[in-house]
């Protein structure tokens, strides 16, 4: 979309005093990357611009991000809810994990700065950025490896642990030791054949997926930026943090949050009823806990 037609979309929404959705789309690598504009009532972009991301091989189509969205712009905040490609060319829906798995956990942190520069281009100053699940890490790492003054405010909904994929998890999901698995990536990788395809191996929530050598390293070898409290000790940026008190995907992040619980710029909120997704009332009070933390 052109900056003209953007700005011009943007003034009939204020003329109406409707808010809206649409589909924003631009090219990266040779693929197509999209994702969901929705407009406070009556409002351009104004200051208060939340760029979100989502959790592990879901989509901003998924209620939580699409219910998000809509709360907040009742809240007053126009949002933009990005599609990681993970690997495909304008990609929408859940990944379908009989589809071969190229993409990498790092990945995110160039596609977040490709839609950064969009919102740039279309005259906006400053973004809060905010990401759910495994996209909380990754928001967290983009933020501590490219901050900037464009970046105002981060906001990081029930992220990632890291614990999700250790060595412990995966033994208790798939029944099998995760060592020999990486072991054997690994080699694949050190022997030059990063890219060739691992068959009938089990990979993040799918089983006996094809996934390359290269994206099971990047997934499942240990680094410490994969544990979202210890990124957050490098990032100075005032920060929400959004805890689900019955939370059972990452039920130990409060007690991993304790570290950094004397970090001034850390804000840390607990949603009473909130799992993981939060759904129905506790997306509201998410909504609000961001609208809050924005004034």
């Amino acid at each position: 979309m052109k900056k003209l037609s953007a700005l011009l979309f943007a003034s009939l929404l204020s003329v109406s005093g409707l808010a809206s959705a649409e589909d924003v789309k631009q090219t990266y690598q040779g693929k197509t990357l999209n994702a969901n504009l929705v407009y406070a009532d009556g409002k351009n972009y104004g200051d208060k611009v939340v760029l979100l991301l989502h959790g592990t091989l879901t989509h901003n189509g998924r209620s939580t991000y699409a219910d998000l969205q809509n709360n907040l712009a009742k809240e007053g905040i126009t949002s933009l809810s990005m599609n990681l490609s993970l690997g495909l060319n304008d990609r929408h829906g859940e990944y379908d994990c009989a589809t071969p798995h190229t993409h990498k956990h790092t990945d995110a942190i160039a596609e977040v700065a490709v839609w950064m520069d969009w919102l740039k281009q279309h005259g906006v100053k400053k973004v809060s950025v905010m990401g759910h699940s495994r996209g909380g890490n990754q928001i967290a790492w983009y933020v501590s490896e490219k901050d900037s003054d464009a970046i105002n405010k981060v906001i990081l909904l029930a992220p990632a642990t890291g614990e999700q994929q250790s060595g412990k998890k995966y033994q208790e999901r798939y029944g099998k030791p995760l060592n020999s698995v990486l072991k054997t990536a690994k080699d694949m990788v050190k022997a030059g054949k990063g890219k060739e395809l691992m068959k009938d191996t089990d990979f993040i929530y799918c089983e006996k997926s094809q996934v390359t050598a290269e994206a099971f390293v990047d997934y499942y070898d240990v680094k410490p930026k994969f544990d979202t409290p210890t990124v957050l000790k490098s990032i100075k940026k005032p920060t929400l943090v959004i805890v689900g008190s019955e939370d059972t995907v990452v039920p130990e992040l409060p007690k991993r949050l304790e570290a950094i619980k004397g970090q001034k710029n850390v804000t840390i909120t607990t949603i009473d009823g909130g799992d993981h997704f939060f759904v129905d009332l506790a997306n509201e009070d998410v909504a609000a806990a961001v609208a809050n933390f924005l004034k």
